[in-house]
This record gives C-alpha cells, structure tokens and sequence, in this order.
C-alpha cells in the first residue's frame, strides 16, 4: 500500500498521528489507515477493530497480504471494546461514521480512555454530537480541519484531555473551523442553509404546535450560521 491507494480523507486523519504512538483504528474496514501509517514509518503497532464479520476479513486478508502480521493486530469487537488497558493505546481513530455513532461508540467505551490522549474523529454529518460528548466528558479540540472529495464534505477533529467551553454555535459549525471560514468550510454551511431555508418555506404551509417547533429550531440555527459566514 502507498499513499496514492489512500482517500485524501483518510491521509488528512493519518496526518494527525504522532509518531510511535500505539493505535487503535475502530472500525478499520480493510485496515487501510494502520497499513498506511506503519509502512510510512509513523508507527510499529496498531489495533484495527471491527464489529461486522465482513470487513473483519477484509482487515485480516489485508494485514496479511502486507506481510504486517507483527504490527497490526485486527480484533473483532464492538467499538473501544476492542482493546483494553494493557495494550497501552495513545490514540484512537474513528472515521467514516455519523457523528451520534462516533459520540455513542466513545460514550460506551469512555472507561478505556484512561491511558489514551489522542482521538481523531472524522465524521461524515453532525459533527456536533462529537463536540458535545467532548465537552462532557472533559476533552478539548486541539484541531478541526474541513475537506471535500468527491463531492462531500468531511469534517475532521483532533481532541486531547482538558476543558474547554463553546457557545451554541461553535457546537454547531465548530470553534476553529469558524474563526478560518475556509471556502470550503463557506461552501457547507451556505449548502446547509439553502436547504433550512427551503424546509422552512415548505413547513410555512403546515398548520400544527410540532411544526412550529421544528421551524422554531431551524429558524435558530439558520440565525447561528448567518454569523458566521
């Protein structure tokens, strides 16, 4: 494997590894990031987890056929559930999944955080809830980074262990991503807003007390984004 075999998404989330950190890649799919990063020379030992049987052996033909049985360790097992204190993970990577999944996937296995101080999260929608589970559980974005390939935009988080506090809108579109307002970054949020607005307009024509409340909400973060573009 080489870079070129890499997406630009995921050697943006490789980029954020440190080197010789021990890592845990949840949910690996064909383990094309632990690969990627011990043929560079980043790192000399990582865990790729998977839950679903089918890309469990995609991940272990993978390894193999990289000759990186020594290096890689491909485990079945539902999220953080994967490795334990003894393994000594650094740090975690998630990428590929909705926010709420990532939040939930950390949220059930925060108890093996412990000795871990680097996650890298790379949602494919609603980044906030990662923010949120940040926020509650006492990690701080370090780095936020927003790219598109392909035609989708992907947001990608660096969180290491501390206290930070952000208002309604930084959960929203992000504390750092905001202060940069890359074209990309303008790009999603105008795309974002285009398409409330057009929900809003549609439920202008829906009488009834939950409708208002839906159009109350997307009215209040239609006013967020504004600020910010």
């Amino acid at each position: 494997m080489n870079a070129k075999k890499l997406s630009e998404r995921l050697k943006t989330v490789a980029s954020f590894v440190k080197e010789n950190t021990i890592l845990a890649d949840i949910g690996s799919d064909h383990a094309y990031l632990p690969c990627f990063l011990v043929h560079e020379g980043v790192i000399t030992k990582a865990i790729a987890g998977e839950v679903v049987k089918g890309p469990f052996e995609s991940a272990k033909k993978q390894v193999i056929s990289e000759g990186l049985q020594n290096n890689i360790d491909v485990r079945f097992g539902n999220g953080l559930e994967v490795f334990s204190d003894v393994d000594n993970v650094q740090t975690v990577t998630i990428a590929g999944m909705g926010g709420p999944l990532i939040a939930s996937i950390l949220e059930s296995g925060k108890d093996k955080l412990s000795k871990v101080d680097t996650l890298i999260l790379q949602p494919n929608i609603h980044a906030k809830a990662i923010r949120e589970w940040a926020i509650q559980e006492q990690w701080k974005i370090e780095q936020e980074v927003i790219l598109e390939e392909h035609d989708k935009i992907y947001e990608i988080l660096v969180l290491k262990k501390g206290i930070m506090k952000l208002s309604e809108k930084e959960l929203l579109v992000g504390p750092i991503l905001s202060k940069e307002k890359s074209p990309i970054y303008q790009k999603k949020w105008n795309n974002e807003l285009n398409e409330w607005l057009r929900i809003v307009n549609e439920l202008n024509k829906i009488p009834g007390t939950e409708v208002h409340q839906k159009k109350e909400e997307l009215e209040y973060k239609i006013a967020l984004v504004k600020e910010t573009l």
